[in-house]
Parts: structure tokens; C-alpha cells; sequence
């Protein structure tokens, strides 16, 4: 894969994969002498980026990227972000016969355990064209951080949903919580997790935190 400088940042004014069926305002940032324009997409029109591994690590982890629904393009630029968050362009990957992309970045040293980001594809425009799940950033300890509230999905499962909106079970030491608390968590992220509902988070610790007015 062709690396590159970053070459701007990319603003989501609405929600990704969490609000599927509304509209997301980008905003592209160019370089200093340029204005920036903002474009309009219908979040439901972007495609899903099918395989990322791993699904966590530390800033520094190598992803590999790897998907076979782009269509057929001239460039596909890669980059990160995080919903209501600017996007980092990271590096190019190349196109196979058939429209597969197979290509690794790096988790910028900026992202932070205390949210998930997503992958993106860029067409040569910088039009986005698919949106990965999320890449959990973890801390040192292997641990991310997490604000949001304890939810009733049904099936016997604790859940959470964070402030991003990022839905998930909740393992580990889960004694005294119950649905409807305000919550700071930190533990391991588990892709694959015991509870059908959703991946899992594996608590180590769990405060109490401060709603924003009217959540």
C-alpha cells in the first residue's frame, strides 16, 4: 500500500453507523488556502467496509483493511475517525480487478481510549464510499473508557449504550448495576462476547457519571 502525508480531516456533523437512516453532513477541511465545503450523504448510501483486523489495540496497532463491495475506482484513499469528529487521511491502497481493497494503516497517536473510531474509504474526490465497525483504541492495560447508560435490550443481557451511540453487553463486574444508570465504565473490549445483543464489554470498574441535561 502507497503510504502518504495526512491530507485533511473530514467533519461528521450527524451520526455513522448508529443512525443509519438519517442524513451525514461532511465537512472537508482543505488545505489552508482552499474554503471548506460541505456535502450532504445519505448515511444508508455508504457501503460497509467488511473485514477489519484487529478490532482493538493501542494507537500505533496496524489494521488490516480489507473489502470486496467498493466499486471500481481510480483511487481509494483510507483514513479514521470518530462520530461529530474529524477524519484523518492516513494512506492509499490499491484496487484489485473486481473492486477488492486490501490495505493496512496505523491508529494515529491522536486516538484516545475513551472512544471508538471508524475506517473509512475515499474515492479520488475525497467522496466517502464505506464505513467499517468500530476499532475500539485501547489504553496500555488493554482497557477502553466509556460514558453512557445501562439499557433493557430484552434476552437476560445487560446492556450499554455510549455516548456515541455504540451498543453493548456488559460481562465482567457488573454487580449493582441496573438499568437506567448513568455510568463511566472501563474494560476489555470482546468482539464476540457471550450475549447474542451485541459485542461485549467486559467491565473492570463502573462509576457513576453525571447525565448531560436531558438524557
Amino acid at each position: 500500500m502507497a503510504r502518504s502525508p495526512a491530507a485533511g480531516r473530514y467533519c461528521f456533523r450527524a451520526g455513522l453507523l448508529a443512525c443509519a437512516t438519517s442524513l451525514l453532513v461532511l465537512t472537508t477541511v482543505a488545505p489552508a488556502a482552499a474554503q471548506a465545503h460541505r456535502t450532504a450523504i445519505a448515511v444508508d448510501s455508504l457501503r460497509k467496509i467488511q473485514d477489519i483486523e484487529p478490532r482493538s489495540g493501542p494507537p500505533g496497532t496496524r489494521v488490516q483493511v480489507y473489502t470486496e463491495n467498493l466499486p471500481l475506482q481510480g483511487r481509494v484513499v483510507l483514513g479514521v475517525g470518530a462520530i461529530h469528529a474529524g477524519f484523518e487521511v492516513l494512506g492509499e491502497a490499491e484496487q484489485g480487478a473486481l473492486g477488492e481493497v486490501d490495505g493496512t494503516i496505523r491508529i494515529p497517536a491522536s486516538a484516545t481510549w475513551d472512544r471508538a473510531i471508524v475506517l473509512i474509504t475515499l474515492n479520488g474526490n475525497f467522496a466517502p464510499t464505506a464505513l467499517s465497525d468500530p476499532f475500539h483504541v485501547t489504553n496500555a492495560e488493554g482497557l477502553v473508557h466509556r460514558v453512557g447508560r445501562v439499557t433493557d435490550e430484552g434476552d437476560g443481557c445487560l446492556a450499554f449504550r455510549d455516548t456515541d451511540g455504540y451498543f453493548y453487553s456488559l460481562a465482567g463486574a457488573t454487580q449493582g448495576l441496573e438499568v437506567g444508570n448513568y455510568l463511566e465504565i472501563e474494560g476489555r473490549f470482546d468482539p464476540k462476547g457471550s450475549c447474542p445483543l451485541g459485542e461485549t464489554l467486559d467491565v473492570t470498574r463502573a462509576i457513576p457519571a453525571t447525565a448531560p441535561t436531558g438524557n
